[in-house]
């Protein structure tokens, strides 16, 4: 399994911060819809549950505490490389969501450790978040048979390497991987808890502009979509080609597989939540994700989960 690098993992793309969850009061309103029930898929984390409405000229986000503005966003980006400038406008809702998450959390962070007696003022922001984040995350472990079904799972990956050469590692990444699903399940219903504000007419914007690649117009053509985030390894050329041809010709005009290099596709690779290649997401005829892998997926491995999903 080749991790990806972090510099375009979501989050890490625009603060460099982690996701940690937070235990606030659930805001029970739905007078106004929320950005996941307007535009399905949009969001990915803490925008999801976030409502959609009226705010001044120029302003982007709203809570109690938050304000972002428009300017805000440029700003984030001309900090970035300039080649990704295009991308990253392209997906300014995706940065406002980063952008979003880290002043929430670091606000979080700060509260939390207070009531601990901790001297935040001499804490630098990254150090508060990523405290809470260990705190949070301290109980999790991964077990010989984590390890195991791993290996199992993703052995061509490897290469022919014996289970004790890669162990360290793979207990490693198991281990992150694990406690990143452990506070992605609470981060994304932050909005449920807060009570956050995303423009209405500028999301709507938004909306149209992220759907502007190959595997969201795949996901709105009304057929289920597998979509392949990969790429060649060390080993040689990649092993999933392969497969994704004999699919194809097996499965015809019935589904769409769309093949995606995360090198060359971060912000959408991050977007999706896509950590480490070869990764496979299978979406059915709606959109809606059904299932995802990480690891080699052979082709009785695609076939058995199609058929789940109906798809004969």
């Amino acid at each position: 399994m080749k991790k990806i690098s972090g510099c375009f993992l979501a989050f890490t793309v625009i603060t460099g911060l982690v996701f940690i969850p937070c235990f606030a009061q659930e805001n029970t309103s739905d007078s106004v819809k929320t950005v996941e029930q307007l535009y399905p898929n949009l969001a990915t984390g803490v925008l999801t549950y976030a409502k959609v409405g009226t705010l001044p000229e120029g302003i982007l986000l709203k809570t109690d505490e938050i304000e972002i503005a428009q300017k805000d966003i440029n700003q984030t980006i001309s900090q970035q490389p300039e080649q990704s400038w295009q991308e990253l406008m392209k997906n300014a809702f995706f940065v406002l969501e980063q952008e979003a998450t880290g002043k929430l959390l670091l606000k979080i962070a700060k509260d939390e450790l207070s009531k601990q007696n901790k001297d935040i003022a001499a804490m630098p922001d990254n150090d508060l978040v990523k405290a809470l984040f260990e705190n949070l995350v301290k109980d999790i472990n991964v077990t010989n048979q984590d390890v195991e079904t791993f290996y199992k799972e993703n052995e061509s990956v490897f290469c022919g390497t014996p289970l004790d050469n890669v162990r360290k590692q793979i207990v490693s990444y198991v281990l992150q991987d694990k406690q990143q699903r452990f506070v992605d399940q609470y981060v994304q219903t932050l909005g449920q808890k807060i009570e956050i504000t995303v423009s209405d007419s500028w999301t709507k914007t938004q909306a149209e502009l992220a759907k502007d690649n190959p595997l969201d117009k795949a996901r709105t053509s009304g057929k289920p979509t597998l979509a392949v985030f990969s790429a060649k390894s060390c080993c040689g050329p990649d092993k999933m080609l392969p497969v994704i041809g004999t699919v194809r010709g097996k499965y015809n005009e019935k589904i769409n597989i769309v093949y995606i290099e995360p090198q060359q596709e971060q912000i959408l690779s991050a977007r999706y939540g896509i950590r480490s290649i070869p990764s496979q997401v299978f979406f059915d005829g709606k959109g809606k994700e059904f299932y995802r892998h990480s690891g080699f997926f052979s082709e009785k491995d695609i076939t058995d989960k199609l058929s789940e999903m109906g798809i004969k």
